[in-house]
């Protein structure tokens, strides 16, 4: 389901006092994902601000006084769409209903009807966590720089200058992602997580995907859903099963300890960013440190060989 939240541009005679002004005008963002590409993309123009940091889950995300508070004052909101935001839904449409710029970054991804896949608890809905596949997500750059050009017409040269470059590194990390996860032999290309948010990642570089919990965190793995993943795992010999930084860890931990009891050693490969990039302030708190992190731990884990994008890039 996706809520169209967007209003009209404003006509020439009514454009926001920001390209005039010195004053750099208010954006905010709903996660980190998004506000990674509107930092890239407005530059020195803009205040941009993120509501759902590290380590939180956006699924349970319960807007806060102050988050409201934001979101109305901003000149500009962003977010993801898909009821990922699922809690903050209202308040995003009463906040749109003022007039202001309310836009979902994956209006773009939209537009492509076979691409976006069901989740998998027999609702209508759509899965939303469509930034684990690069080439997708770098089609919500064009819909932030477009948004920006509309509301700050004075420097739209410069949002769609930034928008280009931005794009241009994202399909240098599809590259690589898709390069080193091809070393991955046949026969281990599984990756188990706490929860079902990697399927477009799947898809995109050719991995199966095996989540404990379903697509959204409110849902609970049960004793039958654990059971039948050790079962897989001992059946294929998986190498290793993978934590995220989002969701709690104690699921995961029941898979390593069933497939000990079968006489099968697996470990924990490591610790993915899946709704939530890393600390503010360090690599894998952007949105290219993210996935070059996620992608280089999977492949390293089971079996590949992955340098790292940014060591890769910098060579």
């Amino acid at each position: 389901m996706f809520v169209a939240l967007g209003c009209a541009p404003k006509a020439a005679d009514e454009e926001v006092e920001a390209g005039t002004s010195d004053a750099r005008y208010q954006i905010v963002c709903t996660v980190g994902m998004i506000t990674d590409i509107v930092r890239n993309v407005a530059g020195e123009h803009a205040e941009v601000e993120g509501l759902i940091g590290e380590g939180v889950d956006p699924h349970l995300y319960k807007p806060t006084r102050s988050d409201v508070v934001k979101l109305r004052v901003a000149d500009v909101v962003f977010y993801n769409g898909l009821l990922l935001e699922g809690k903050m839904t209202d308040v995003l449409v009463r906040v749109a209903s003022t007039g202001k710029p309310v836009r979902a970054v994956t209006e773009a991804i939209l537009k492509d009807s076979d691409y976006l896949l069901d989740k998998d608890d027999g609702s209508e809905y759509t899965d939303p966590h469509v930034w684990m596949d690069v080439s997708a997500w770098a089609k919500a750059v064009p819909v932030v720089a477009e948004t920006l050009a509309a509301y700050d017409p004075e420097n739209a040269a410069t949002y769609r200058a930034n928008a280009v470059a931005y794009a241009a590194k994202l399909e240098a990390l599809d590259a690589y992602a898709k390069a080193v996860m091809a070393t991955i032999p046949e026969t281990q290309r599984v990756l188990v997580t706490a929860h079902d948010a990697f399927r477009y990642l799947g898809r995109a570089y050719s991995i199966e995907v095996r989540g404990i919990q379903g697509i959204s965190t409110e849902s609970e793995a049960g004793v039958r859903d654990l059971e039948g993943l050790v079962d897989f795992i001992v059946e294929q010999q998986i190498p290793a099963v993978f934590v995220e930084t989002s969701v709690a860890d104690k699921n995961v931990r029941a898979l390593v300890e069933g497939a000990k009891a079968r006489g099968h050693e697996v470990v924990i490969g490591g610790s993915l960013f899946s709704d939530a990039m890393g600390q503010a302030g360090t690599y894998e708190g952007t949105y290219i440190g993210m996935i070059d992190h996620n992608v280089t731990t999977i492949v390293n884990s089971l079996g590949g060989q992955a340098v790292g994008f940014k060591q890769d890039a910098l060579n």
